[in-house]
């Protein structure tokens, strides 16, 4: 069943077109990874999905539902958790501070709030240790963390992921994939994945696309996307793998 279809979207800023005539979708419970070079338009896509770059063609349907116009804080609430590239975190808020503004779409639901709430501290227990600190006084791992668990508090049905591992230790990166592939194994939670790191992304994934200049050039299942010539030489140093 598909949650997310995508099709023949267009969308840019002023006069640059950032997606030509994009198609993409993401099934209930899936792990759909999204490659491609810097300004292919991977940053665009995920905006657009969630609302935050508007859409000059196309369709973007989510659940059955046409939502193409509909704004960004209304998807939150359909269901579409989007964690932004550099985390974006509020550092002058402290960590508990920043988790209660994700969960804003369920602000009327105190009880609810307060389960999402005691789920994120348990699934990340670094964020439960620094829950009255700033998260401007975070690390960049544990500002990650904080950046997923906000859009977790939303209670979504889509995390869509823009780059998570950006500027993190190797170390920290493993620690940062583990925690989001649980969260697709064992929670069912479909995922929408931009990363540079392909070779992590695609061992997680059931599914990729690679974008150059805002057209999909490259699609299908992880491991057939993973030996395609053109991936390779792009992310692994060429066709033979050196």
């Amino acid at each position: 069943m598909t949650l997310l279809e995508i099709s023949g979207l267009g969308a840019g800023y002023g006069g640059v077109r950032a997606l030509d005539g994009v198609d993409l979708t993401v099934g209930v419970g899936e792990f759909v990874v999204l490659l491609g070079p810097n300004g292919a338009g991977k940053t665009s896509l995920l905006r657009a999905a969630s609302g935050l770059l508007k859409a000059v063609s196309g369709r973007i349907v989510f659940d059955g539902a046409d939502i193409t116009s509909v704004p960004g804080w209304r998807r939150v609430g359909l269901g579409i958790g989007h964690v932004p590239e550099g985390r974006q975190v509020f550092p002058d808020h402290t960590v508990l501070e920043n988790l209660r503004l994700g969960g804003f779409a369920n602000r009327r639901a105190k009880s609810r709030v307060k389960h999402l709430l005691d789920e994120v501290l348990d699934l990340f227990p670094r964020l439960h240790e620094r829950r009255g600190q700033l998260a401007g006084t975070l690390s960049g791992g544990e500002a990650q963390m904080l950046a997923v668990g906000r859009a977790l508090m939303s209670s979504p049905r889509l995390l869509a992921l823009d780059e998570p591992s950006l500027g993190l230790a190797p170390q920290k990166v493993a620690e940062l994939f583990g925690y989001i592939g649980r969260l697709h194994a064992e929670r069912g939670l479909s995922v929408l994945l931009v990363e540079q790191q392909a070779m992590t992304a695609l061992s997680l994934a059931e599914r990729a696309y690679v974008l150059e200049r805002g057209r999909v050039v490259v699609s299908g299942p992880a491991e057939t996307v993973a030996g395609d010539d053109r991936v390779r030489a792009a992310y692994f140093g060429g066709a033979d793998g050196s």
